[in-house]
């Protein structure tokens, strides 16, 4: 055993040991071992072993259990890893076609954090679909890592929101239209109603209400 392993890789080397090479269990903990270079499939694996519960066939009472004890990871982390590759999946299933662990050099492969960032940032509204595509090519195509990512998704969002009075000023005018719109209709058909108004007054306020709805398009 190598002298820079740590207890924890020793550990897992220790249990693969006593498992069949091909079963997913073995796989599974393979994966956690070269967990830098195949983090999306320790995601996939650990993805099968939750839907179909087969920790409970391994003897672990819960997924965490399982995680913590066997493979090695925290909570927090195999549920980063299994957001992050069920988006790939979900969202980015090309990227996940074919051996991208050959086919594209290990330094560009993104983290699961940096991947777990570009999740976020796909339902943020702040971010457009342009943004996203850019932010999509530095994680996956470029493998840019995730205080790079968050920061340039950081001065994204504090663009968008610089717009935002703009945006503010004009939500702020359709709504004030709307309630005039509402405001004048109702009073227009008062006034036919109970003929208080001259018929000239009624139909410029039947003029003025066609344009304030044109106006809201």
């Amino acid at each position: 055993m190598e002298a820079h392993k740590t207890k924890s890789l020793e550990a897992i080397e220790n249990k693969m040991a006593s498992l069949d090479e091909g079963s997913l269990r073995y796989h599974v903990l393979e994966s956690a071992r070269n967990f830098k270079s195949s983090w999306i499939n320790l995601g996939r694996s650990l993805y099968c072993v939750l839907k179909d519960k087969l920790y409970k066939e391994w003897g672990f009472a819960t997924f965490e259990a399982y995680t913590a004890k066997e493979v090695g990871i925290k909570k927090v982390t195999a549920m980063k890893l299994l957001r992050s590759y069920y988006f790939l999946e979900k969202e980015e299933p090309a990227y996940l076609k074919g051996d991208y662990a050959e086919s594209v050099n290990t330094a560009k492969l993104p983290t699961y954090e940096a991947v777990d960032l570009l999740r976020k940032a796909k339902n943020k509204k702040d971010i457009d679909e342009e943004d996203y595509s850019r932010l999509k090519k530095d994680v996956l195509e470029h493998g840019k890592d995730t205080q790079e990512v968050r920061k340039g998704l950081t001065a994204l969002i504090r663009q968008r929101k610089e717009l935002e009075p703009e945006e503010a000023q004009e939500k702020r005018r359709l709504v004030t239209l709307k309630r005039l719109l509402g405001s004048l209709k109702s009073l227009k058909q008062e006034a036919e109603m109970s003929h208080f108004l001259p018929a000239l007054l009624i139909r410029e306020t039947g003029e003025l209400i066609n344009k304030i709805e044109k106006e809201l398009g």
